[in-house]
C-alpha cells in the first residue's frame, strides 16, 4: 500500500472473505499494437476480475489497476468486465466494481468506445436484476462516470476519488478548486468514506443486507433484539428522522444513503425482525420540514430500487409543503409528478407513520392511503390536513375576523376549532385515512406488526411497457 492507497488486488483482498477471491480472465492481453502497445502488454489488461465469498454469499468483483495502463478502459479491459455481467446475471449475484482509472483507452480509438457500449449495455440488462455497485477509489471520468451511475449504489472515497464527466477544469470560463468539484461530485455519491478501509468496511455491510437479485427475495437474519422494546423518549423527544430510524431499528443499525446531500429527506435501511426495510423520512431543516427537487429525486431512486429487489418501504411523513424558490419552482412540479407514479406504482409493502404535519399536496404523496399506502400509523400529535390551522382560519374567517374587536382571540378560538375537527389525527382516523393511532414508544413493536400483517403481499404490475411519467 503506498500513500494511503490499497493496490487493486489488495482491495478485493480487503473486501472479501479470506482466500476466497478465484480470478477469471488473468491472462487475457489486449489485441492492439498501434503505438507501440504491444511493448507495453500486462496480464489483465489494466482489470482484475473474477468472484469470491462476502460473510458466505458469492459476489463478483472487477478492480481497475492504476499501475496497469493507468486501469485505462480499452477493448478487452472491457470485454472481461462484461464477461463478469454475463456470469452474475446467470447465478443472480451482485457485482461490484472497484474503478481507478485513467479513462478511455486513447490508444484504441472506436475499439474503446466500443467496449464503452459493450459494457453500458450489459449493465443496463442487469439493472433491477442484480445488485450493482460501484466504489471509486481514483479517477472516475467521463464514460467510467457513466458506469459509476448506471450503478444502484455508489462510494467514493473522500481523499483520492474524484467523479466527473469532463474534466471540471475544461468548464467554460471556471476553474474549480478541488473543495467545489466535491461539492458537485456529492450530487452522484450515495456513500462518501473517509478512507479506503471506511469505503470496503461499509461496502461489505451494506452488501449484507441487501438481496442478491430480484428472485431471491428480501434478506431475512436473525433478530436479537426484543421486538416489543419501547422508546419513551420518542415521547418527549423533538422528531429527527436519523434517531427515530435509529432508534426503532433492530439493535439500531440504520444505513444511511445520501447522507451529505439531500438533508430534506432522510433515506437509508433499517431492520425490523431481522427483515430490510427502506426508510425515507422528512427530516426539518432550519426547524421546517419541506420537500425540495433534490431531495424528492434521490429518495425516487432509492424507491425505484426498493420495489424492484422486493424490500418493504417505510416513510415518516412530517412535512407541510415544498420549499419556495424561483429555482425549485422550475423543477418541482415534474419532480412530484415522477415521486408520485413510482409511489402508486411501487408493489411492495408499504407503511406510512404520520409524526408530525401532513399538509397539502406534500402530505398526499408521501404515501398515503389515497395512493396506496397499505398501512398508515399516527402519532397522536400528527395534523393531517390542506394547511397549518391558523392559516386555514385566516381565509375562512377572513371577513369575520375584521370586524371582530378580539381578532387574536377569534382566531385563537377558531384555530383551536379547526385543529380539531379538520386537522387531527382522530379526523383523519374517523374518515379513514389513518388505519390506527400509536403512543410514539410503541412506534418500532406497531411497525413490526404491520409488516408481519403484510408479509404475505401479492400484487401484478399492470400490463403494459412502462408509464410515460
Amino acid at each position: 500500500m503506498a500513500k494511503g492507497k490499497m493496490s487493486a488486488r489488495e482491495r478485493i483482498e480487503y473486501l472479501l472473505d479470506d482466500n476466497s477471491f478465484v480470478e477469471i480472465g488473468k491472462l487475457v492481453t489486449a489485441r492492439n499494437t498501434d503505438y507501440n502497445l504491444d511493448s507495453k502488454k500486462v496480464p489483465g489488461d489494466g482489470v482484475i476480475t473474477g468472484y469470491g465469498v462476502m460473510d458466505g454469499r458469492m459476489v463478483y468483483v472487477y478492480s481497475q489497476d492504476a499501475s496497469a495502463l493507468g486501469g485505462s478502459v480499452g477493448e478487452m479491459h472491457a470485454k472481461k468486465i462484461v464477461a463478469l455481467y454475463d456470469l452474475a446475471i446467470k447465478t443472480g449475484a451482485p457485482v461490484i466494481g472497484m474503478i481507478d482509472c485513467a479513462g478511455i483507452r486513447l490508444q484504441e480509438a472506436s475499439d474503446a468506445l466500443d467496449a464503452f457500449g459493450t459494457i453500458f449495455a450489459k449493465q443496463g440488462q442487469a439493472s433491477g436484476k442484480i445488485v450493482q455497485i460501484s466504489a471509486v477509489f481514483g479517477m472516475c471520468g467521463g464514460g467510467c462516470a457513466v458506469m459509476s451511475s448506471m450503478s444502484d449504489f455508489t462510494f467514493m472515497e473522500r481523499n483520492q476519488g474524484s467523479l466527473f464527466i469532463n474534466s471540471p477544469n475544461t468548464l467554460e470560463n471556471e476553474r474549480l478548486d478541488a473543495k467545489e468539484v466535491q461539492k458537485d461530485e456529492l450530487e452522484n455519491i450515495d456513500f462518501m468514506c473517509d478512507s479506503e478501509e471506511e469505503l470496503l468496511t461499509d461496502l461489505r455491510q451494506l452488501v449484507s443486507i441487501l438481496p442478491s437479485d430480484y428472485e431471491s427475495g428480501n434478506v431475512l437474519s436473525d433478530c436479537s433484539d426484543d421486538l416489543n422494546r419501547v422508546i419513551p423518549e420518542l415521547n418527549d423527544t423533538p422528531y429527527q428522522a436519523d434517531y427515530l430510524l435509529q432508534a426503532i431499528s433492530d439493535n439500531h443499525l440504520f444505513v444511511q444513503v445520501k447522507k451529505e446531500v439531500a438533508t430534506s429527506v432522510v433515506i437509508g435501511f433499517i431492520k425490523l425482525n431481522g427483515e430490510t426495510v427502506g426508510a425515507i423520512a422528512n427530516h426539518p431543516t432550519n426547524g421546517v420540514c419541506t420537500l425540495e427537487t433534490a431531495a424528492i429525486d434521490q429518495a425516487t431512486r432509492f424507491l425505484k430500487f426498493c420495489d424492484a429487489f422486493s424490500i418493504p418501504v417505510l416513510t415518516v411523513t412530517d412535512v407541510e409543503g415544498m420549499k419556495t424558490s424561483r429555482e425549485e419552482e422550475r423543477k418541482m412540479a415534474r419532480a412530484l409528478a415522477i415521486f408520485t407514479k413510482e409511489m402508486i406504482s411501487c408493489t411492495v409493502p408499504k407503511v406510512n407513520l404520520i409524526v408530525g404535519k401532513a399538509f397539502g399536496t406534500a402530505g398526499i404523496i408521501m404515501n398515503s392511503k389515497s395512493i396506496g399506502a397499505d398501512f398508515v400509523l399516527a402519532w397522536p400529535t400528527a395534523s393531517i390536513g390542506m394547511m397549518d390551522p391558523e392559516q386555514a382560519v385566516r381565509i375562512m374567517y377572513a371577513k369575520e375576523i375584521a370586524e371582530n374587536d378580539d381578532q387574536l382571540g377569534l382566531i385563537a378560538e377558531k384555530t383551536k376549532e379547526y385543529a380539531q375537527m379538520q386537522n387531527s389525527a382522530e379526523s383523519a382516523a374517523k374518515r379513514g385515512a389513518i388505519d390506527d393511532i400509536i403512543i410514539p414508544d410503541a412506534t418500532r413493536k406497531r411497525l413490526i406488526m404491520a409488516y408481519e400483517m403484510l408479509y404475505g403481499k401479492k400484487q401484478k404490475t399492470e400490463d403494459k411497457k412502462h408509464t410515460t411519467i
